[in-house]
Formats: C-alpha cells, sequence, structure tokens
C-alpha cells in the first residue's frame, strides 16, 4: 500500500494547479481516495468532531447487502437454463454458467457509467462521488440475464445523464437512478426486458418441449384470462419439466426473474445489514411489505378474477417486490425524509405495486413504475409532513 501511496504522490504536481494535467484532477483525486483518505486537514482550532461514516462507506455497506442477491442470482440463472435444457448440472456448473452470464453485463454497466460519471466531473470539475459504486451494480441486478450487452450501456448513459446528472449529480437526483435504466429499456425495448422468452437462456440448445419460461407474475395474469385459481396454476406451470412456482420456491428464488430479484430471503439478508448499519430505514420497508399486503386483501375484497383473489402474502413473494423495496425505495437521496413520511412513502409504494400488477396487464411488475412515481411525490410528501409539524406547535405556542 505504501508503494500505491507514493506513486499517487509522486503524480500529484502534475493535477495541481499550473500542472500539465491540471483539468483532469479530479479524476486523480477520486481514484486517490478510493484506497487512501484524502489528505486534507483542518488547521482551525476549536472543537471538532469526527464520524467514521462517509459516503464512501456508506455505498461499500450497499454493496455488501446486494451481495447475497448477486451470488444468489448467479447460481438461480444456471438453475434456469439447466431446467430450460433439460440437462443435468453440477452446483458449479450453474455456478460457472451463471458467472458468464452476469459478469458482462456487471462489467457494462459499471465501464459505461463510471466513464459517464467521470466525464462530467472534468466537464464540470467537481470531485467524483462513490455513489455509482450502489448504482452500477444495481443496474446490473435489475436486468434480465440475456439482454444485449449494448441495450445495458444505453440504458446506463441515459439513467446517469438523464436521472442523475442533469439535476446535478449525487445526492441531487430526485429518480432512483437504477429504476430510471429499467424503466428506459422497459420503454424503449420491451421485447428484451420482459416477456416469456427473456428470463430463461436457451443457448445452441432447444427448450424441452412444453417448457416455458414464464414469471410468476405472467401465470398469474393469464389465471385472470383462463379462470384457473393462481395457486393452482403456480403449482401446475411447468411441473413436468421440474420448475417449481410454489409460495417456498418463490420465497427462495428458484424461479425465473431478473438477475437479483428473484429471491425474497436474499433480500431480507440485504434488509437486514442495511437497516443494522443505519444506512436504510427500517419503516420504508415494512412499509412497503406492509403496503403490498394490505392492498393484497383490499383485492381479495373486491375480486372479480383470479387475479384479484390471489392470497395476498403471494404478492411479497413475487416479481421484484422485494429487492424493489430493500435497495430502490430505500435511496436515500430519492426517498421521504421525515420520520412520518417514510411511513407513508413506503406504504404507498406497497400500495400501488398491487395495483399496477392486478388492474394494469401492460405493467405486470408494478414495482418499477410505484417506486419511480413515489420518488417525484416524496418531497411533496415531506413538505406536509413538515407543515402539520409546523402548525401544530403554533397551536401550542403562547403569545
Amino acid at each position: 500500500m505504501k508503494l500505491l501511496q507514493n506513486l499517487f504522490d509522486g503524480m500529484k504536481p502534475n493535477f495541481e494547479k499550473g500542472g500539465k494535467w491540471e483539468k483532469f484532477h479530479t479524476l486523480y483525486e477520486g481514484h486517490r481516495t478510493i484506497a487512501f483518505a484524502p489528505d486534507l486537514i483542518t488547521k482551525s482550532k476549536g472543537a471538532q468532531i469526527k464520524d467514521a461514516t462517509d459516503l464512501k462507506r456508506v455505498m461499500i455497506t450497499v454493496v455488501i447487502a446486494m451481495i447475497p442477491a448477486l451470488l444468489f442470482g448467479i447460481l438461480n440463472i444456471g438453475h434456469q437454463h439447466f431446467i430450460a435444457t433439460g440437462a443435468e448440472g453440477t452446483f458449479l456448473d450453474k455456478a460457472i454458467f451463471g458467472a458468464l452470464s452476469v459478469l458482462p453485463i456487471l462489467i457494462v454497466s459499471y465501464a459505461v457509467g463510471l466513464a459517464t460519471e467521470f466525464t462530467f466531473c472534468v466537464i464540470r470539475n467537481h470531485p467524483i462521488s462513490e455513489g455509482y459504486l450502489v448504482t452500477g451494480m444495481l443496474i446490473a441486478l435489475v436486468m434480465p440475464p440475456f439482454i444485449p450487452l449494448w441495450q445495458v450501456a444505453l440504458a446506463t448513459i441515459f439513467a446517469v445523464v438523464i436521472g442523475k446528472e442533469v439535476f446535478g449529480g449525487t445526492g441531487m437526483n430526485i429518480l432512483n437512478v437504477a429504476m430510471t435504466a429499467r424503466a428506459f429499456l422497459y420503454f424503449a425495448y420491451p421485447a428484451q426486458i420482459s416477456g416469456d422468452l427473456v428470463w430463461t437462456y436457451l443457448g445452441d440448445k432447444t427448450a424441452v418441449d412444453g417448457f416455458s419460461g414464464a414469471t410468476a407474475l405472467a401465470v398469474a395474469y393469464n389465471s385472470s384470462i383462463d379462470g384457473t385459481p393462481v395457486v393452482e396454476a403456480l403449482s401446475t406451470h411447468n411441473a413436468a419439466m421440474g420448475a417449481d412456482y410454489s409460495f417456498m420456491s418463490m420465497f427462495m428464488g428458484w424461479i425465473p426473474g431478473s438477475i437479483g430479484e428473484t429471491s425474497t430471503l436474499m433480500a431480507l439478508v440485504g434488509a437486514v445489514i442495511l437497516v443494522a448499519t443505519g444506512v436504510a430505514s427500517w419503516k420504508i420497508i415494512v412499509g412497503g411489505f406492509g403496503g403490498a399486503y394490505i392492498m393484497g386483501l383490499v383485492m381479495n375484497a373486491l375480486a372479480v378474477n383470479e387475479y384479484m383473489a390471489m392470497p395476498a402474502e403471494y404478492h411479497l413473494v413475487m416479481g421484484g417486490l422485494a429487492f424493489g423495496v430493500v435497495f430502490m425505495a430505500t435511496d436515500p437521496v430519492s426517498a421521504a425524509q421525515t420520520e412520518l413520511g417514510k411511513w407513508i412513502y413506503g406504504i404507498l409504494i406497497g400500495v400501488f405495486t398491487v395495483i399496477i400488477r392486478v388492474t394494469n396487464p401492460a405493467y405486470p411488475e408494478g414495482i418499477m413504475l410505484a417506486v419511480l412515481f413515489m420518488n417525484v411525490v416524496a418531497p411533496l410528501i415531506d413538505h406536509y409532513v413538515v407543515k402539520a409539524n409546523k402548525t401544530r406547535r403554533l397551536q401550542r405556542a403562547t403569545v
């Protein structure tokens, strides 16, 4: 480490004011602070407070919380592949196949996203932020496993530029950047981001006869058309081919879906890490799950088709609800900031997710639109919460 630090220190004069690479100072400083603390020292006298928590540590904590979902996603992709092709595969075979599928997406997401951010840092001459450490991982995890890499690159550029940099960069965006990337692909290239065929890679082989890569949400929606109870439809879907759409299987994550979204269990593991370290608000997470469950019960009471009659708890383990609530809704930049506002914000995300899922077949995965909509509404929620608090205090005040 001393050798690396000496290398950085030796190059420093070239990046300082008057140096030949002066305009790239932000790139130099950003890469230096990844490995070492900034060489800034407070010289003024007086009381000072030191805090071990900074943006870099917070971002690393979120990345660590997502690792269980990433590793499970890699294994599940291999698992789904061998089910689709009818071949036998060991644990190692599935892991290798999944890794070869996921790593290119992860590399493209980070490479393109960081290049875009570095470009804006140089143009605007502002410091590099560690915020993209999380965004790069999130973008990869919300993608289907075999989406074209050029689409990942295009969505990443769109999300960083339109969802973040136009608002001023890290800490200024009003929309979750990773969800913006997925929304862009959903509306620009729907055939590659949704549908039955994108979730299961068939390679140079043909899927076994009768196999369908339909997601659990797609099966549930189809049940409202043919009149089959959702639980029955899920239990019988592809059963002969070895697929399992039981409640426990969906909770564990052994179903088709985007790379990191299938396992509710892994999302909850990430939630424990985020809440225990104080990075995420447990109120938003509990509110999100609670809102979805309550809205599921309301749909049961108003049921006019089998999808509406589906047990409310199934909404909690289907699609990307768990992943979205834990990692997207809790984004401290785009979420509500007041304590009461966090409850309202989280509950409404869960409520809108179920409403969009059940009532609008064009958008079977409601968590995406629910999070983006509530990102926009979050400042309004905080405004009225603060206003209500001020009104109550003024009523208590005495002249």
